[in-house]
């Protein structure tokens, strides 16, 4: 299985980056991982917030491949702890899928194409954070998942 993480927008922290750097050279030793960023839409300012949603949902999609499973990190969607969390990752893998997609939306959420094509959601935390922090928080919690279930020291109980 591979993992995709799907961001629309470039981080403007150098440091934030730095530490996705750090979790993205981890995660090649357990699995296929790659971000991908969507550029910021042009002439945002211009449109509403719906139109906004349809650009940025049409350009999610174009990176989809058929047989991708989309799960969305979505404020309304399904929170995990750190082990249920490893645990999904786990029952993903045995399900034989080739790509799991997770994505990051704009500031507004994701259209109704996007939501009907998703498999599911998921919810980091029922607080509001930065586009730019999820994406540190997700792959985060991805390399712990896996470090989880390879029972390694990094996560602890």
């Amino acid at each position: 299985m591979q993992i995709t993480l799907i961001a629309i927008g470039k981080t403007d922290k150098s440091e934030l980056e730095e530490l996705i750097t750090v979790y993205k050279k981890r995660l090649k030793h357990y699995i296929k991982f790659q971000l991908e960023v969507i550029p910021d839409i042009k002439n945002r300012k211009n449109l509403s917030e719906t139109q906004q949603k349809e650009k940025e949902g049409e350009l999610i999609l174009a990176q989809l491949q058929p047989t991708d499973t989309l799960i969305l990190l979505d404020e309304k969607g399904k929170q995990y702890t750190s082990v249920e969390f490893a645990r999904f990752l786990q029952k993903k893998m045995n399900s034989g899928i080739k790509n799991l997609v997770l994505v990051i939306g704009g500031p507004y959420g994701f259209s109704d194409d996007v939501y009907a094509k998703s498999s599911g959601k998921i919810s980091l935390s029922k607080m509001t954070f930065s586009h730019q922090m999820v994406r540190l928080f997700i792959v985060e919690q991805i390399y712990r998942g896996f470090t989880i279930l390879r029972n390694e020291p990094y996560h602890h109980q």
